[in-house]
C-alpha cells in the first residue's frame, strides 16, 4: 500500500524522516510512504492530482493532515465498498476534537444557507437552525447504527474514501478551484461513476475550521470558489 504525503509549502520543509520511528510498523503493514514536494502551493485539488496517474490501487483515500482515524476506520470503509459495488465514494462519522459531532454529508446548498453558516453570528444561526440542520443532513446522522446513502449530494474533502477507478475516470479534482468547494464539485461529478455513502462504521476526529474565521484572504477565496461552483452546477439562492 502506498501513502503519499503532499507538501504544498513554498520550500521543501518535510522529509520522509518523519516516518523513522515507525519503520517496523510500516514494514509489517506493507506500507510504502512517498513524499511529493517542491511544487509550491498550487492548491488543494491540484496537489492531490499530482499522484493521480501513479495510482494502481482499488481504493484511494484523500485525507487532511488534521484528521485522526479510528483503528478500524479503513477496514470498515473498504469492507463497505467491497460489498456495495454501486458506491463510488464514502464519508465517515466525524467528531471535533472536543467530542461534538461534525456533519460531513451535505445536501446541495443555497447561497443564503452558506451565508448563514459562514458569516452570521451564532444568535442568528440559532434562529435559522432548522435550515442549517437540513443542509447538514442532521436527520441522516441521527441513525449512527447503519450506513445510508439516501439523498447525499456532497461529502467533505477532509476524508474521501473512493474507488480509484471512479476518481481517475473523472480526472480527479477540478484544478480551477484553488481552495474551497473543490470537494463539493468532485462529489457531484463522481456520482457519474456511482453514489455517495455515509458509513458510520468509519470513525474520525477532525480539527476543521470555518473559512470566515480565517481572515479576509480565505473569505475572498471562499467567495471566488463559491461563484465558480454555482456557475458550473446551478445557482440556488434561497432553497431550503
Amino acid at each position: 500500500m502506498f501513502v503519499y504525503l503532499i507538501d504544498n509549502s513554498p520550500v521543501k520543509s518535510l522529509s520522509l524522516n518523519i516516518f523513522d520511528d515507525y519503520q517496523g510498523e510500516l514494514k509489517q503493514l506493507q506500507i510504502e510512504p512517498h513524499l511529493v514536494s517542491g511544487h509550491g502551493n498550487i492548491g488543494y485539488g491540484s496537489a492531490h492530482n499530482l499522484i493521480l496517474n501513479d495510482l494502481k490501487s482499488d481504493y484511494h483515500l484523500m485525507l487532511n493532515s488534521d484528521v485522526v482515524l479510528d483503528e478500524q476506520c479503513l477496514a470498515q470503509g473498504i469492507a463497505y465498498l467491497n460489498v456495495n459495488q454501486t458506491t463510488a465514494m464514502a464519508s465517515p462519522l466525524a467528531h471535533y476534537e472536543d467530542g461534538d459531532k461534525q456533519y460531513l454529508c451535505k445536501r446541495y446548498p443555497s447561497v443564503f444557507t452558506l451565508f448563514i453558516r459562514g458569516f452570521l453570528p451564532s444568535r442568528f444561526q440559532n434562529a435559522l437552525s432548522n435550515r442549517l440542520a437540513h443542509y447538514e443532513m442532521h436527520d441522516l446522522y441521527a441513525e449512527d447504527h447503519g450506513a445510508s446513502r439516501a439523498e447525499i449530494s456532497i461529502i467533505s474533502g477532509c476524508f474521501m474514501l473512493c474507488r480509484t477507478a471512479a476518481l481517475v475516470a473523472i480526472n480527479g479534482f477540478d484544478e480551477k478551484y484553488f481552495l474551497y468547494f473543490e470537494d463539493f464539485d468532485l462529489s457531484l461529478r463522481i456520482q457519474k461513476e456511482g453514489n455517495l455513502a455515509f458509513v458510520p462504521g468509519m470513525k474520525i476526529n477532525h480539527g476543521g475550521g470555518n473559512a470566515a474565521k480565517k481572515g479576509t484572504k480565505h473569505i475572498w477565496m471562499f467567495v471566488c470558489s463559491g461563484f465558480r461552483f454555482f456557475s458550473c452546477h446551478g445557482w440556488q439562492w434561497f432553497r431550503y
